[in-house]
């Protein structure tokens, strides 16, 4: 059996991961690096509090198999742009750093559709960059996630996503062939997914939405 840890287990897709890594038999043993506790409790689980600003102490307990990377923000949440940065692109290549140097063969990160380092949009071009900079690594297997727009039952209140979604939900059936991967996709669509990327020998290292959706069928 294996074992995984996770960082970003509170959101959409992570929290939809950590249940699915919980109640596989593939896994006997499952580490969520958190800011504050989480509400699960689990005989396989292990809730690790953990200042982000401080890696350093936590780099002996990443010895695990894989690595699930979903934590993502948003500017209304981090409104200064340095802060922005650290969790949106240093963070991730942090955590990566670690998992390399513990000899951890397989990183999965969560990423989105359009992720480019030359995007016009900053959210875009931090995950373009941090792709980028993710296969200087060279893991085992890295696997990269681009989901379009979320559907699912979030904490806090996104406006902007809220309308987006609206917009993409109304135009969906316009969205065909290359066009549809723009689709609004279900988290647990999403995580459903990439268990099943996870625990295959899929020669692959990004799946855009579309491709997301047709894995979760098989």
């Amino acid at each position: 059996m294996k074992t995984a840890a996770i960082f970003g287990s509170s959101g959409l897709i992570g929290k939809s991961i950590l249940l699915k890594l919980l109640k596989s038999d593939n896994y006997s043993r499952v580490k969520a690096f958190v800011r504050s506790e989480i509400e699960i409790d689990h005989p396989k689980l292990d809730i690790i509090i953990t200042d982000f600003s401080k890696l350093d102490e936590i780099e002996y307990l990443l010895n695990v198999d894989e690595c699930y990377f979903c934590i993502g923000t948003t500017r209304r949440k981090t409104p200064r742009k340095t802060d922005y940065i650290k969790t949106e692109y240093e963070l991730p290549i942090k955590i990566a750093e670690i998992c390399k140097r513990n000899d951890i063969d397989k990183f999965i990160y969560i990423s989105s559709l359009g992720a480019s380092p030359n995007a016009a949009s900053l959210y875009l071009r931090n995950k373009g960059k941090t792709e980028s900079d993710l296969k200087n690594f060279k893991f085992k297997k890295l696997i990269i996630i681009r989901p379009s727009i979320l559907i699912g039952e979030r904490k806090e209140n996104r406006i902007g996503e809220k309308l987006g979604l609206l917009i993409m939900n109304s135009l969906s059936i316009l969205l065909m062939g290359k066009l549809k991967k723009y689709k609004p996709i279900k988290s647990t669509v999403v995580a459903n997914s990439i268990f099943k990327i996870a625990n295959k020998n899929i020669e692959k290292e990004i799946f855009e939405s579309d491709e997301l959706v047709e894995i979760e069928k098989e």
